[in-house]
């Protein structure tokens, strides 16, 4: 949640820094007019319940000097104000549920740094990377030359090798799930194996619980505001992960550490799911938008000056295993309209598919500031012993199903067999994939 503080002191500024984020000026003074109305009432709370105990005490007082009128008199007043203190605790109810259900779906002040826009149109492209020229500026990048046999999309290359089967998916759980077979199982473990040796040397790896709580949901902002994208199990009021943010933000919560602890880096490997409501149609062929998809993602809890060094770093992180996969990728600088809720500045990374003729969202690295951190009341103590919230910085590194879908047709060879990056070998087994014998067109169809 955005620091209210901020918000009473300088209203304009939040006002116009919240516009940027296409928030609506009266949802802004809204939320200021339920604050300040809210604490009016709980200082006139306050002052009721400050003179109910002192009427209280009174009444002893008055009933020890024999002063039993009075005495009675005190007790009158002191129920009287009593039924103004339930009209007040009441109101005081009323306007926390109303501010805070502005407050929770309210996005985070965007950085000074991120590029204003409306939505993903105005997303800048910060740098491009290609195997065969490195990192290359917006001006001077060309995209390399790919063969036909590598124009296949991913989909068709799995199907031809056994590797993905859709189909039975389908059969078991619906449209837009997906199952890998044989190498294509062996390279999705693969993949994980590799990202987590690469991360874990300076983050601690992590196997959260892949079921949450609501109040775990909420401190990262993904409720309420994004109730209809999460799958819950409503009979226990536990929520599926949609990333391992959830569970790795909510580690230190109700927590305070020590100045001297931090940064705390985290790495978790997790299944992650998610409805996609309102996504039928929007690239749901093969494995570019699934209910269900592995993910590597990488998480820290840090000082405010430690926040940016932090987010390039987990930039820095996604980036290189990219690069050792040698997928051409770019960067993005989200504009401050395409951000997401909890975000002040995100950069995405985004591999280009040469089957689908497309760049594919493969991370989002994020600086959180200390908007989560306020929602999940995580902070620190710093070395004067003043305690303050930290900051969260995530990104994934990486999500494997658009990952796949690029190396499948980048690897792709012209005999249909597919090409592995060299990194991959001690994982893998090798670097080449080729049709299986155990593949699903060779499997009886029979019933």
């Amino acid at each position: 949640m955005i620091d209210l503080r901020i918000l009473r002191e300088n209203p304009d500024r939040v006002t116009k820094l919240l516009g940027t984020r296409n928030v609506p000026a009266g949802e802004v003074t809204r939320l200021l007019e339920l604050d300040t109305e809210l604490r009016r009432a709980i200082a006139a709370r306050d002052e009721i319940r400050a003179s109910i105990n002192q009427l209280s005490k009174s009444v002893g007082e008055l009933r020890r000097s024999g002063r039993d009128d009075e005495a009675v008199r005190a007790q009158e007043q002191s129920r009287d104000l009593g039924e103004q203190l339930k009209a007040l605790e009441t109101r005081v109810t009323e306007l926390t549920e109303a501010r805070d259900a502005i407050w929770l779906v309210t996005p985070n002040l965007p950085s000074k740094d991120a590029p204003i826009g409306e939505d993903e149109r105005d997303n800048r492209v910060v740098r491009y990377w290609s195997p065969e020229d490195g990192h290359r500026g917006v001006e001077d990048f060309e995209l390399p030359t790919f063969a036909e046999h590598q124009r296949v999309p991913h989909w068709e290359t799995g199907a031809e090798l056994g590797i993905l089967d859709f189909e039975r998916a389908t059969k078991i759980s619906g449209a837009m799930f997906s199952m890998f077979r044989g190498p294509g199982a062996r390279l999705l473990r693969s993949l994980t194996s590799l990202a987590l040796d690469m991360h874990t040397e300076t983050f601690e790896e992590i196997r959260p619980p892949t079921l949450v709580k609501r109040e775990t949901m909420l401190a990262t902002g993904h409720l309420p505001k994004f109730a209809d994208e999460a799958y819950a199990v409503e009979r226990d009021d536990l929520y599926l992960i949609p990333t391992a943010e959830v569970p790795l933000t909510s580690l230190g919560r109700n927590e305070i550490f020590e100045e001297a602890e931090l940064p705390l880096r985290f790495a978790a490997y997790t299944p992650c799911f998610r409805r996609e409501a309102g996504a039928a149609g929007r690239d749901t062929r093969g494995l570019l938008r699934l209910h269900e998809f592995d993910k590597v993602e990488l998480l820290s809890y840090c000082t405010p000056d430690q926040g940016q060094d932090l987010f390039f770093e987990v930039l820095r992180q996604a980036e290189l295993l990219l690069q050792a996969l040698g997928l051409t990728y770019r960067v993005l600088d989200l504009c401050t309209g395409d951000l997401g809720q909890s975000s002040a500045r995100t950069f995405d990374l985004e591999v280009f598919s040469p089957g689908t003729d497309k760049w594919l969202e493969v991370s989002s690295v994020s600086l959180f500031t200390d908007y989560q951190a306020r929602r999940a009341n995580l902070r620190y103590r710093s070395s004067d012993g003043t305690v303050g919230f930290v900051y969260t910085v995530n990104g994934s590194a990486l999500a494997w199903g658009r990952v796949i879908a690029a190396m499948l047709e980048v690897g792709r060879q012209p005999d249909g067999s597919v090409v592995l990056a060299e990194v991959l070998a001690p994982y893998f087994r090798g670097t080449t994939i080729t049709k299986s014998e155990k593949s699903p067109a060779s499997i009886s169809k029979n019933h």
